[in-house]
């Protein structure tokens, strides 16, 4: 049960009815013409010169669509369909004047009409709420086929799908509105977290930077190098600050990616080749090893592709087992309209308890080794940015698998249709 049933089911008719009538906002607000086209068919179906939507509420019966006469309202006690407001079915009468119902109702006695035949269907709402009736009427007695009546109510039917069409489109309208809303503010934020990251890093870098040269220029100074508990201190300061500038660097980078992507072709062979270039002398001074399959060509941002892939090589270098030279194995696979790219190492793992944690900004899981938290952290920013997903796997035997995927088109952009199959020429039994 919702929480929306739940409340009508505390609510008297009445009480519902208002609440449905409510919703439609549909008093004075109608869609004219649709419900026009409808009341219009069903006084052409019944045969009859005039037909009314008429919706009921506490103290009134306002007519939203009319043909052969003009809408108005009246008071609720003068109305037709409100005396049988509750019945849940088609109410046909003949002559209004010999029904006891009727007979005294002012539209019959000629206070207010006429009206001799009487044919109405209920207006009821998916929740089951009666609002209203659809009613047609003439001034002379007559009858209804089995046909026509089904026919009425088939069309009150459709009275209310307009009436919920029409608010369902309003629902959809106010939540694209809020999405909007809330998108336009969440690129605000981002924008306001660009500037922010920005200045900090600014103020931050001017006062280390002081401090990284004045413990440079301290750590040369006979009375520190000749002590070896002093250059120690001094060296460790030296240090610490030099992290620092890095860490602020990467909350700059972290905050800033997705800002703006400038997709293009891009060539991941390429990008890693760029990549392994600039880690050659960590490579080296590591014996690490990276064998490379064959990578495809992407619809991305080609320097941003480059930080996740500076970042994943790195780290499968840097969170090597002690004593074991790194072995990484770059490789790509389609999955359908994705490429599924994997980074495979050799190294110390990542427990399956970690494996979401490690992609939040500051989270780490191997404190034996220097980093900030924030590397991973980003690649997940852009990778996501580009509409794909990044996770970690467990390979057979050590190491790790850390793998995105990401679309193989452009967004909007229609995959290749596959080449027409072709036929065998038949066999004929002889050579060319």
């Amino acid at each position: 049960m919702t929480f929306r049933t739940a409340v009508q089911d505390v609510l008297d008719p009445a009480q519902r009815r208002e609440e449905a009538l409510a919703g439609y906002d549909v008093l004075g607000n109608a869609p004219q013409r649709e419900l026009q086209a409808l009341v219009d068919i069903a006084a052409q179906v019944c045969a009859v010169p005039r037909a009314a939507i008429n919706i009921i509420t506490s103290t009134q019966q306002q007519q939203i669509a009319t043909t052969g006469f003009a809408a108005s309202i009246c008071a609720r006690e003068d109305s037709m369909c409100a005396a049988v407001l509750e019945h849940t079915d088609r109410v046909v009468v003949p002559d209004a004047s010999l029904d006891a119902r009727f007979n005294e109702n002012p539209f019959v006695t000629g206070i207010l009409g006429n009206v001799r035949f009487y044919a109405s269907a209920p207006l009821t709402t998916p929740d089951g709420v009666i609002i209203g009736r659809l009613c047609v009427f003439d001034s002379q007695p007559r009858e209804l086929a089995e046909a026509q009546e089904d026919a009425l109510a088939a069309i009150a039917e459709r009275v209310v799908d307009v009436l919920e069409l029409r608010l369902r489109t309003r629902e959809l309208e106010d939540s694209l509105a809020t999405l909007t809303q809330t998108r336009d503010e969440l690129h605000r934020s981002n924008e306001a977290l660009s500037v922010f990251a920005g200045q900090v890093s600014h103020d931050l870098r001017t006062p280390l930077t002081a401090i990284m040269a004045s413990t440079e220029m301290l750590g040369q100074q006979p009375a520190v190098s000749g002590d070896v508990w002093s250059e120690r201190l001094v060296a460790t300061a030296h240090r610490s600050a030099t992290r620092m500038a890095g860490m602020i660097e990467q909350i700059l980078a972290h905050a800033q990616v997705g800002a703006e992507l400038h997709r293009a072709d891009t060539d991941l062979a390429l990008v890693l080749a760029s990549v392994l270039e600039d880690l050659a002398p960590t490579l080296e001074a590591r014996a690490a090893s990276v064998a490379v399959g064959e990578l495809p060509t992407l619809p991305a941002d080609e320097q941003q592709l480059y930080s996740v892939m500076l970042n994943l090589v790195s780290n499968a270098v840097k969170y090597a087992r002690p004593d074991v030279a790194p072995v990484v194995e770059v490789t790509a696979e389609r999955r359908g309209e994705k490429w599924r790219l994997s980074v495979h190492d050799n190294g110390i793992g990542i427990s399956a308890a970690d494996r979401d944690r490690v992609f939040g900004l500051f989270n780490r899981v191997e404190t034996s080794v220097d980093g900030s938290g924030i590397g991973l952290a980003t690649v997940k920013r852009i990778i996501e940015a580009h509409d794909g997903t990044i996770g970690i796997s467990s390979p057979e035997g050590p190491g790790t698998v850390v793998w995105f995927e990401l679309p193989a088109h452009a967004p909007g952009q229609m995959a290749p249709a596959p080449p027409p199959a072709t036929l065998d020429a038949p066999d004929t039994g002889h050579d060319d």
